[in-house]
């Protein structure tokens, strides 16, 4: 808050931001951009609360993260039951997978959403406290295939938004059967040094160590150097599943790096994990996995899945770094009037004229011409069509190219007027 004179302001909370039309109107672009992509694919949408039960997020995210431990925004309602607004998509999108009983669709069941998340983080740029994601899940298929379908369908966004310098990098982080024995091992490696890590480490070392190499306190980097990689342990189902996405991958041209680091923050992953990374700055822009357990987790019959989500506002900051922003789109048309048979003329015309889709603008402060001349000047107006006495007589007037200047008479008819709207 601050204060005005003698009046205090009320502002947005930290961590959050407006978004201003000179702005939505290039979120929509993109977001129809990669809407297009999604359905393209046969991704249907589907929408879930902003809050869940808090158990959700326990669960199927992980109670060792970092999102459970220290970020999400968690309350009690006033029925005394914990309640989390969402920090991420997947989890919420699994529930209602469950609850609807979308298991008996025809598999897989294709997903995808759009959603504000909330984290309580250190806001810094590119991070905020209320964000958005656009996220996919594909839940039914154990195949690799549908591995390589999602990466496909990731990489196939950041080519119709014109975004270069994308790198695909891609690990595997095994299942619960391998990666029991390679924990045995990193808590080994860990265990040497495990006081000089930091708490939260310390208290992770016990219920899930990978989570440690996850940390990003420098001197916990630090100590992580030389750690046993997963990629090594892996069993002889999970060794061939990622052998697999590797070889169709290349068979499809897509390039991509090992990165044995990449264990995604979230508990529910399996097999394979992979990031679209910024190459200029090395930020994860999209990333995502496998999941074969959360189904489960959630009282569901054993079910395979894969999916991934992209934040929108490092997707957009992307975008508008390579692509030429264009101008918000402008009126069709100003409709100029003055006194009460004119303007019913003008109300009659807006309103046959919008349902063409077109944007139409009209008096409505009772104007003089000359302001209406001045606002439709300011407003980018591509047309101008001036109702007058004489023009409500003759049932005709002149419509003007406010960028060329030329002028046509026409019939007051929402035809005409439409049919020189579109010649243009």
């Amino acid at each position: 808050m601050r204060q005005i004179g003698g009046t205090i302001m009320i502002q947005k909370p930290k961590g959050t931001r407006d978004l201003l039309p000179d702005e939505s109107y290039k979120w929509q672009e993109v977001e129809e951009k990669v809407k297009r992509v999604l359905n393209s694919y046969n991704f249907k949408e589907i929408r879930v609360p902003v809050f869940e039960y808090t158990e959700l997020f326990q669960r199927g995210v992980g109670e060792t993260t970092d999102v459970v431990q220290k970020e999400m925004y968690t309350f009690e309602d006033k029925g005394g039951r914990s309640i989390t607004l969402r920090p991420e998509g997947t989890a919420g999108v699994v529930r209602a997978y469950l609850e609807n009983g979308m298991g008996s669709m025809p598999s897989p069941v294709k997903l995808w959403y759009n959603m504000g998340m909330y984290r309580y983080e250190n806001v810094q740029k590119g991070r905020l406290r209320e964000f958005h994601q656009i996220g996919a899940e594909l839940i039914g298929s154990k195949s690799y295939l549908a591995d390589v379908d999602i990466i496909l369908m990731a990489n196939e966004i950041f080519k119709v938004l014109n975004i270069p310098n994308i790198e695909l990098n891609i690990n595997s982080i095994g299942c619960p059967k391998c990666r029991a024995e390679y924990q045995k091992i990193l808590r080994e490696f860990i265990g040497r040094n495990l006081e000089e890590y930091c708490d939260t480490c310390k208290t992770r070392f016990e219920k899930n160590p990978m989570r440690i190499l996850d940390c990003k306190e420098k001197r916990c980097k630090e100590l992580n150097q030389g750690a046993p990689m997963m990629i090594d342990y892996l069993c002889d189902e999970c060794s061939e599943h990622f052998e697999n996405v590797k070889s169709m991958l290349k068979k499809v041209n897509v390039d991509f790096k090992i990165d044995s680091s990449i264990v995604r923050g979230l508990d529910y992953y399996t097999k394979t994990v992979f990031e679209f990374v910024d190459g200029k700055t090395g930020l994860t822009v999209l990333g995502g996995g496998r999941y074969d357990g959360l189904v489960e987790e959630f009282g569901g019959t054993s079910t395979p899945a894969v999916g991934f989500a992209t934040g929108v506002e490092r997707l957009m900051e992307m975008y508008n770094e390579n692509n030429e922003n264009k101008l918000d789109k402008m009126p069709d048309l100003y409709i100029l009037s003055s006194g009460e048979e004119e303007n019913i003329k003008s109300l009659e015309l807006s309103q046959g004229l919008r349902k063409y889709s077109f944007i139409i603008e009209k008096d409505i402060f009772e104007r003089s011409f000359k302001s209406q001349m001045k606002y439709a000047d300011k407003i980018g107006a591509r047309f101008l069509l001036v109702i007058g006495e004489n023009e409500i007589k003759s049932k005709s007037a002149k419509i003007k190219n406010m960028k060329t200047g030329e002028e046509k008479e026409i019939n007051l008819t929402c035809e005409d007027i439409k049919n020189i709207i579109i010649e243009k």
